[in-house]
């Protein structure tokens, strides 16, 4: 693999992390809004939220932000 496909691969990872973070707000949203906060669902899809905060905050560390800025 050379450096620039690596490069592609960092970026597709990073793109997927933050569509897949969308869609678990989303998904907490309309639990909220059924009334659905303290189920197992509601706190599973919490605890995907905060695995996937921590890995895009961890990408931000090494200088790639969410504003598309490298």
């Amino acid at each position: 693999m050379t450096d620039q496909e690596r490069l592609a691969a960092y970026d597709r990872l990073y793109a997927d992390l933050l569509k897949e973070r969308d869609q678990v707000l989303s998904r907490l949203e309309e639990q909220r809004a059924a009334g659905k906060v303290r189920g197992v669902t509601h706190q599973q899809l919490l605890a995907q939220k905060l695995t996937l905060q921590n890995l895009i905050a961890r990408f931000a560390t090494y200088g790639i932000r969410e504003d598309g800025q490298s």
